[in-house]
């Protein structure tokens, strides 16, 4: 009875069959224009940078390039919270571009990285696990700068975040003289080996110069698929009350 039931309505059939074609075409299209995004305009962006100086004049350069840069497209600055080295030079930068700067550090690393006069807000917190919190909860955006452990371990927190879904702020590398060509390649390799997915690759931008990598932060869209809502995770997972979001 079913099959006879069945062929008395082959209007039926046609019908279903244009309307799940026309739902089909209808999702395709609208995932299409949220890919379309604008460019985005940040109010604040987190800058991961070292508290040396390093070694060659370009990085203290690129710096100083970054925060002018920030400073003509009316973007605040979060950071580290020190007065010495890259912190130093971009965070005055950017105040003295007459933009606000909000310096996050941990009490027991104050003697060690401020020296002398601080610029701008200085928000001292228990230790790294809430500076990171802190610094990501004021920020749209991350770049990092040429620095050693404590910037890359800030940054590869960052980019896990976006990865599992607490976020999608991007996150970009300035690459300097190409400092980080190797976390790159290494990066690629882990691509290549299973460990990375190609689309979690496109979490991480980067550039050469200040301006570019900015120009690419505000195109970005996020690619990668995440492991859970950003609505799922409880924020103190990573050292926030639940009245706080470093999502949005």
């Amino acid at each position: 009875m079913y099959k006879e039931h069945s062929h008395q309505h082959p209007t039926r059939k046609r019908f279903f069959f244009q309307y799940f074609k026309k739902k089909t075409v209808y999702w395709k299209n609208k995932r299409q224009k949220e890919m379309e995004v604008e460019p985005k305009n940040f109010k604040t962006i987190c800058v991961f940078c070292g508290s040396s100086a390093g070694k060659k004049t370009s990085y203290r350069d690129a710096a100083i390039e970054l925060g002018a840069e920030l400073v003509s497209k009316n973007i605040d600055l979060v950071y580290g919270g020190g007065s010495i080295g890259l912190m130093g030079l971009i965070s005055q930068a950017v105040y003295d571009g007459g933009r606000h700067v909000i310096g996050v550090i941990p009490k027991t690393l104050m003697p060690k990285e401020i020296t002398g006069e601080t610029v701008g807000e200085v928000k001292a917190v228990a230790d790294m696990h809430q500076r990171k919190a802190e610094m990501a909860k004021h920020s749209d955006a991350f770049i990092a700068l040429p620095g050693g452990y404590g910037t890359l371990e800030e940054l590869l927190e960052v980019i896990t975040w976006a990865q599992l879904g607490i976020h999608d702020k991007p996150v970009g590398l300035l690459n300097v003289e190409g400092y980080y060509n190797s976390l790159l390649s290494f990066i690629d390799k882990a691509v290549e080996e299973g460990f990375i997915t190609p689309t979690a690759r496109h979490i991480i931008v980067s550039a050469p110069s200040a301006k570019d990598l900015v120009k690419k932060l505000e195109e970005y869209v996020p690619r990668h698929e995440k492991v859970a809502s950003k609505k799922s995770w409880e924020m103190e997972q990573i050292g926030l009350s639940p009245t706080c979001e470093i999502s949005r």
